[in-house]
């Protein structure tokens, strides 16, 4: 605890250097970093963060010492140069986008480690710290590091806010950008010299190796809280800045463990829990929403097959066995009693006791396994006279869905095929009330459901009502 309050009080001026420049990297890196994810130019980061080393090294060997500028303008001439490097490869060969970005990242990294290893070996009289380029030390930064670094990154975080409406409309449609009249190219240039500048600025914090996760981590874990790209902005940048809080504070308490990989770290451990806990988006939540629907999906059948049983021997009456019922749908046991206590917690079924013992629709349950039936029918339909599809395999694509038709749906179906009275097997298509049906083909619906036992009980044989 007296570590935490002699952290946060900020009367030690290496913390407040450290903190104002790891947060205003987290803000920015973070905030820019979701247009990169979003035109998949995550690895394009990746390719110019390494590629960045060698202009660091030659600034330093030109100025002759560790000139917070010069390293600047030297990791920025090479990332741009990195990525005309990777458009022209890719614009004028057959490599495809992906082989040319790893190509420019292996020789570019690579020549700057000779270069690095160059330096250390010739005795440069300032050459002390400089492999810390590689992962970061953002604890050796001083004023005027966090000047240069810091400064950059606020001028990015700023610039990235008045081009947002630009940068996210040139992120979903270029095309309509170009069709209005934006100029697309310098748009998409700017969006490139920002992620220049950006991996540029964090090269004393994070490194030339990591800054990348700090472009993509923060984004990847905001896209699973929000749909929209303005709350998906501030939430990147709230999670970078929290990392770079955190890699700071870890780094002070173990002075041994540097900042910019814990402020990875930090990220990281973000995007886990949100990849796992995310509302709609997060595992946890998937699993739960598979294992709803699945139960939907089974008792939604239940009630269908229960409706077919009825369709099939015209009673209304008589009491169906969940022996009968757990053979027609091949459903275990112990699922056949949840999918039954459901369907009687929702009052859809009444169950009797004694022998013989089984389970009855109620209206209610009626009511919904008709409408099941009638959109799995018209679905058959549609798919028979629209798209062509053999009479055999309607069954199993109408099956798959008619748990996800909605009521607006179901009527753009009847308004497309005429409220049918029939289904491409010449089973009658139930609708609620006689004044749905179409005119001329009530008598026909009414033949059909009765005459069209034969076909309905072959439809059964495919696994229940169709």
């Amino acid at each position: 605890m007296e570590v935490l309050i002699e952290f946060f009080s900020l009367q030690d001026p290496n913390i407040r250097f450290v903190l104002a420049g790891t947060i205003l990297l987290g803000l920015s890196a973070g905030a820019l970093g979701c247009f990169a994810i979003l035109r998949r130019r995550a690895l394009v980061g990746d390719a110019v963060a390494h590629a960045i080393l060698p202009g660091v090294c030659l600034a330093f060997i030109i100025a002759g010492g560790k000139d917070p500028l010069m390293l600047v303008a030297g990791a920025f001439v090479f990332g741009l140069l990195s990525m005309v490097t990777m458009d022209f490869i890719s614009r004028n060969s057959r490599i495809a986008p992906d082989a040319s970005i790893g190509m420019v990242l292996s020789v570019f990294f690579g020549f700057g480690v000779v270069l690095l290893t160059f330096i250390q070996t010739t005795g440069f009289v300032d050459q002390s710290g400089l492999d810390d380029f590689l992962f970061g030390q953002a604890a050796a930064m001083v004023g005027s590091d966090v000047k240069v670094f810091g400064g950059l990154s606020l001028l990015i975080l700023i610039v990235t806010v008045i081009v947002f409406k630009e940068l996210k409309l040139i992120s979903f449609d270029p095309s309509f950008a170009r069709s209005i009249g934006y100029p697309v190219k310098r748009m998409e240039f700017l969006l490139a010299l920002l992620m220049v500048l950006i991996i540029t600025a964090g090269i004393q914090a994070v490194g030339v190796v990591l800054m990348a996760s700090m472009l993509i981590i923060p984004a990847a874990a905001a896209r699973y809280w929000t749909d929209s790209l303005r709350v998906m902005l501030l939430i990147a940048a709230g999670v970078g800045a929290l990392s770079g809080v955190t890699g700071s504070f870890i780094s002070y308490t173990a002075p041994a463990m540097p900042t910019g990989p814990w402020m990875v770290v930090s990220a990281a451990l973000i995007f886990f829990l949100s990849f796992l806990l995310a509302p709609g988006k997060g595992e946890i939540a998937r699993h739960i929403q598979k294992i709803r629907l699945s139960h939907k999906v089974a008792y939604e059948n239940i009630l269908k097959t229960l409706y077919s049983m009825e369709e099939e021997d015209g009673r209304t009456d008589r009491l169906r066995p969940a022996k009968e019922l757990r053979k027609r749908r091949h459903l275990s046991r112990r699922k056949m009693r949840r999918v039954l206590s459901t369907l009687l917690r929702k009052k859809l079924i009444t169950r009797f006791g004694g022998t013989p013992d089984g389970f009855l629709l109620t209206e209610t349950g009626r009511k919904e396994a008709k409408r099941l039936v009638r959109v799995h029918r018209l679905w058959e339909q549609y798919l028979s006279q629209h798209l062509q599809i053999a009479e055999d395999h309607l069954h199993d694509d109408a099956e798959s869905m008619e748990h996800l038709i909605t009521s607006d749906i179901e009527a753009q179906l009847r308004r497309s095929l005429g409220s049918p009275a029939l289904d491409p097997h010449k089973s009658a298509i139930p609708y609620d009330n006689d004044e749905d049906e179409p005119a001329g083909k009530k008598s026909g619906a009414k033949a059909g459901g009765r005459a069209g036992s034969g076909s309905q009980s072959g439809k059964n044989r495919r696994g229940g009502a169709s």
